[in-house]
């Protein structure tokens, strides 16, 4: 009883002693942790973590009883361990690196805001894709288009054809027929237009864990959307379905209507609404009351 006592009151004094700058630093380390578990989660890069926590025990539990063979294996493994630990998990913590740098900027158009002809042209875009999709979709031929937003898709351009052209049901239809040079890859929009087709994407990072009745496609759009911010529509060779992936999940079973509502929410930015002028009634009613205000004082 008295050990609990004691423990109590050291930690009343820690906390007599902190000052406001403390608690603000202890928060923010919490959310970094917290930030950490969420991003590690799931991943073959939480088995590095769960690792390394075993070799921080270990090394506490050595230096506590003096176990002079393990201090020697220890020393050793942190000599070349984190060397290793670098080459071993890279793809990993590229990942972790890259969901670090990612903000969530909404439009496919880099100078939206008052830009109308901008704003038009994206509109006129998501009309393209959702006609396309759906055309597709009834013919049961496979389609893969990402929507590219902040995260720059460079890597993935340079493996396909840099066509630089305006979307249209008939350019899609065309580029994704069987049989074509450039149907197997994927087609990646930037600023509006259809910028390359014949696209390599990444695999994704839980292929295991996928569903085995999905194909290459889907699988494709869950890589892409685990390492950028991108949106990419599906369109299934086997049952015409159309899904979409964002963020490492998909979603699935979309019809034109449908697809057209998520693209206009995911990558639309909302429009302010224009000022609407007084009319002249209501001009002159505040005039004259400002008036009998002033005559009253």
């Amino acid at each position: 009883m008295d050990y609990l006592t004691d423990i109590w009151e050291n930690l009343l004094s820690v906390f007599r002693l902190m000052e406001p700058i403390d608690y603000i630093d202890i928060l923010l380390l919490a959310w970094l942790i917290y930030k950490g578990i969420k991003i590690f989660r799931e991943t073959r890069a939480m088995q590095l973590v769960k690792g390394i926590l075993l070799v921080a025990v270990l090394f506490f539990l050595v230096n506590q009883f003096e176990l002079k063979a393990m201090r020697v294996i220890i020393d050793t493994f942190l000599n070349v361990g984190i060397v290793a630990i670098l080459i071993v998990f890279q793809p990993e913590l590229r990942r972790v690196l890259e969901k670090v740098g990612h903000t969530k900027v909404k439009g496919i158009a880099r100078n939206f805001d008052s830009n109308d002809s901008a704003y038009n042209e994206a509109v006129a875009c998501i009309d393209a894709v959702c006609s396309a999709c759906e055309q597709l979709s009834l013919t049961a031929t496979g389609a893969l288009i990402v929507f590219e937003r902040e995260t720059k898709l460079g890597e993935q351009i340079d493996t396909g054809t840099v066509l630089n052209a305006i979307p249209s049901p008939e350019v899609f239809g065309n580029i994704f027929f069987p049989n074509t040079p450039l149907h197997d890859g994927a087609v990646i929009i930037r600023d509006s237009r259809i910028y390359a087709a014949g696209c390599f994407l990444p695999k994704p990072q839980k292929e295991e864990l996928i569903s085995k009745s999905l194909g290459s496609r889907h699988r494709a759009a869950i890589g892409i959307s685990e390492v950028s911010d991108a949106i990419t529509v599906v369109v299934s060779e086997e049952t015409g379905t159309i899904s979409v992936s964002e963020d490492g999940s998909l979603t699935r079973f979309y019809n034109r209507d449908s697809l057209h509502k998520l693209l206009e929410e995911k990558l639309l930015p909302e429009k302010a609404e224009p000022k609407k002028p007084r009319k002249k009634k209501e001009k002159k009613a505040s005039r004259k009351a400002s008036e009998k205000e002033a005559a009253e004082q």
